[in-house]
């Protein structure tokens, strides 16, 4: 069997937020004596998916945002905070259309962690035949929720999937590699895709928000749940791209998005 495979980032809209959340960078952000009003920065915030086509079987990272959003956000408090920006042709079902892709067709559901923009589709994977994924250390983290939502995590969005789970840094399938990179939340995972053409990306999801929290120096999103694992995880991040040359692209960088193009992008 051949080990050739491709991946297509999926861009499934946006939501919009103060920069603070995403970048706690004082000289950036926050007012000073010389300019006592210095205005927050309202910005877009881009969400992706990746479709990997493998000869072992059709796996999806991560699911985006949810068309019922506001419905499904009113009980949080978010909705202000967070508000989403999508076209028609941006959200996640619109998207595996574009590319001809059903959602009886993938194999492997793989969740970077399940937040409400990375696991808010998951829903739609109750009751199908795809293998559920997630690091073992988010499925433990979450398993103490048990009203509708708490903090970034809306326990209907992954509820009832049949998870398995994995451990450490593990080649899930040749060629597709799961990083443990924790911090961002309980368990967050950024995956790694060794490509026969292209060479190695990884994809950070949150590890890594925006290429100026990755540096160097690394700086701080506005939250964490682990402020420490997430510098570490930054360092093992720009470690394994160091070793292997790789590509990375980060979870929510518009900067880098619209140098990638607003539509699919593919790689082999």
């Amino acid at each position: 069997m051949t080990n050739e495979f491709s991946a297509t980032m999926l861009p499934v809209g946006k939501f919009q937020t103060d920069l603070t959340w995403m970048l706690f960078d004082p000289a950036k952000i926050m007012a000073t004596r010389q300019e006592p009003h210095k205005p927050a920065q309202w910005v877009d915030v881009p969400v992706h998916t990746v479709l990997i086509e493998h000869p072992e079987g059709k796996i999806l990272w991560d699911t985006g945002l949810p068309r019922d959003w506001e419905t499904k956000w009113e009980p949080t408090g978010i909705l202000d905070f967070w508000p989403v920006v999508a076209d028609e042709h941006e959200w996640f079902d619109s998207r595996l259309n574009e590319v001809g892709v059903s959602l009886d067709e993938i194999d492997y559901m793989i969740f970077s962690h399940l937040h409400w923009d990375h696991a808010g589709n998951g829903s739609l994977f109750n009751g199908t035949n795809a293998q559920v994924v997630c690091s073992k250390a988010e499925l433990d983290g979450v398993s103490s929720i048990k009203g509708y939502c708490e903090g970034p995590y809306i326990r209907h969005d992954w509820s009832e999937l049949n998870f398995d789970t994995v451990e450490g840094d593990v080649e899930f399938l040749p060629g597709v590699k799961l990083l443990q990179t924790p911090g961002h939340s309980f368990g967050t995972m950024s995956l790694q895709l060794d490509l026969p053409d292209t060479g190695t990306l990884i994809f950070t999801s949150d590890a890594v928000f925006l290429g100026d929290n990755y540096g160097p120096p690394s700086i701080t999103p506005g939250f964490n749940y682990d402020s420490e694992a997430w510098l570490s995880s930054v360092e093992k991040v720009r470690r394994v791209a160091q070793e292997t040359d790789a590509t990375v692209i980060f979870g929510h960088d518009a900067e880098q998005v619209r140098r990638l193009g607003d539509g699919p992008v593919r790689w082999t």
